[in-house]
């Protein structure tokens, strides 16, 4: 009989937690998206805060055409990762903006760079939104002309296109 009684108890405590951690995700303003992109062959999956939305037009998925951009040599390429993985490789001539560290450098990044600049942004690949954040950034502080990457460097790296 006591068996019976916590079973039920735990079941009951279990149902309570669920509910109570779906209201508290719906409610947060950095809640997890229940739907969204799952398959990477569409275009980069993660699991970004329910409000963040996905710009599809603003996606560069395939790597060639992302090379075609570099070969063109108007558009600067921003790299979304952190200041270690970017100095371990990144795409030659590439600049980097590591998301965490937007607010402290966007000042400096903006004199050197006018907002009309085209800009690529990428990060680690298809399950990082670091360089959707950084475009979203990027809109915010008036710049004009965002691209995300989203193969990345190990992307680029794989076709053995120009790294440092």
């Amino acid at each position: 009989m006591h068996f019976k009684q916590t079973t039920s108890e735990v079941i009951i405590l279990l149902g309570i937690s669920v509910v109570a951690a779906f209201v508290v995700n719906y409610f947060s303003p950095v809640g997890i998206a229940l739907t969204g992109q799952w398959n990477d062959s569409r275009g980069v999956i993660s699991t970004r805060g329910k409000d963040e939305a996905v710009v599809p037009d603003l996606e560069i998925e395939d790597v060639t055409v992302a090379k075609q951009i570099f070969d063109k040599k108007q558009s600067l390429f921003v790299d979304a990762r952190s200041q270690e993985s970017y100095e371990d490789g990144h795409i030659k001539g590439a600049v980097s903006l590591p998301v965490n560290r937007f607010a402290s450098m966007i000042k400096s990044f903006q004199k050197r760079y006018g907002r009309s600049q085209p800009i690529v942004t990428y990060c680690s690949g298809r399950t990082c939104g670091d360089s959707h954040r950084l475009a979203q950034l990027l809109f915010e502080h008036g710049f004009e002309n965002v691209s995300v990457f989203i193969d990345g460097f190990p992307g680029w790296e794989a076709e053995g296109f120009p790294i440092e």
